[in-house]
C-alpha cells in the first residue's frame, strides 16, 4: 500500500508547482485591470478639478475665436473651416457648455477672409491681430490636428495616429495656454471617421486644461485687477 502515499505526495507537489504559475497569471491580468482603472479614475479626477476652476464673469463674457487646421503629410496646413465642422464642434460645444462665448465657423467665415485665417497658422502676428480686431475677438484658440495612417504589418487594417495641438492666446498674441493630446487606434477604410473619434475621446481633457488656464491666466498682464465688490 506504500505506492499510494508516494503517488499522493507527487500529485500534491505537482499541484503546488502549477498553482503559483496559475495564480501569477491571474494576478497579472488583475493587476492590469487595476492599473487601467486607476489611470481612468486619475484622469477623471484631474478633469473635474480643472473644470471646477473659478472663472471671473468678465472673462466668461469675452469672445473666443476658434480656428481649426490640419497638417498634411507634405507639411502644408489646410484651414478651410467648413471642412472641420465635426472637429470644431467637439471643442466648441464643450467650451460653450462651460459658459464661454465663441464664434461659429459661419460667423468667422462671414467676417474674416481665408487668407487671414491662414495667417494664424503661419504665425503672422500682424495679419492675425487685424483679423481679431475686425471680428471683435478677445482671444483666439488655434487647433492643429495631424493624423497618420499606415497599414499594420500584422493585421489587414490601418493603424491611425492622431495628434492634437491647441494654443490659446490673446488677440495681442500673448500666450495663455497650450494643450496636446495623442491617441492611436485601428481603423478600416474610413480613416477620417476614426480620426474624429479619437479627437472626440481626447476633447474633454484638452478643453479642461484650456479652461483652467484661461480662468487663471487670461486676466494677467492687463495692468489692472478686477474691481472689488
Amino acid at each position: 500500500m506504500r505506492p499510494k502515499p508516494a503517488f499522493a505526495i507527487l500529485f500534491i507537489l505537482a499541484a503546488l508547482a502549477a498553482g503559483p504559475a496559475a495564480a501569477a497569471e491571474g494576478f497579472k491580468f488583475s493587476e492590469q485591470d487595476e492599473a487601467d482603472r486607476a489611470e481612468s479614475e486619475a484622469r477623471q479626477s484631474r478633469i473635474a478639478e480643472q473644470l471646477s476652476t473659478p472663472c471671473r464673469a468678465d472673462l466668461k463674457g469675452k469672445k473666443i475665436m476658434v480656428v481649426i487646421g490640419e497638417m498634411h503629410s507634405n507639411g502644408v496646413i489646410y484651414a478651410q473651416q467648413q471642412n472641420y465642422g465635426p472637429h470644431f464642434q467637439a471643442i466648441n460645444t464643450r467650451l460653450r457648455g462651460l459658459g464661454l462665448r465663441s464664434y461659429t465657423p459661419e460667423e468667422i467665415r462671414r467676417q474674416i477672409a481665408q487668407a487671414e485665417i491662414d495667417a494664424y497658422f503661419r504665425n503672422d502676428p500682424d495679419a492675425a491681430l487685424a483679423a481679431s480686431k475686425r471680428l471683435g475677438a478677445s482671444f483666439v484658440l488655434r487647433g492643429l490636428i495631424s493624423s497618420q495612417a499606415q497599414p499594420n504589418p500584422m493585421m489587414n487594417v490601418n493603424q491611425v495616429s492622431v495628434n492634437m495641438d491647441f494654443n490659446l492666446a490673446g488677440s495681442d498674441g500673448r500666450q495663455i495656454s497650450t494643450a496636446q493630446a495623442h491617441s492611436s487606434s485601428y481603423a478600416g477604410a474610413d480613416v477620417g471617421r476614426m480620426a474624429l473619434t479619437l479627437v472626440s475621446e481626447n476633447a474633454d481633457e484638452v478643453v479642461a486644461k484650456l479652461y483652467a488656464d484661461y480662468c487663471t491666466r487670461a486676466g494677467l498682464g492687463s495692468g489692472r485687477k478686477p474691481a472689488s465688490k
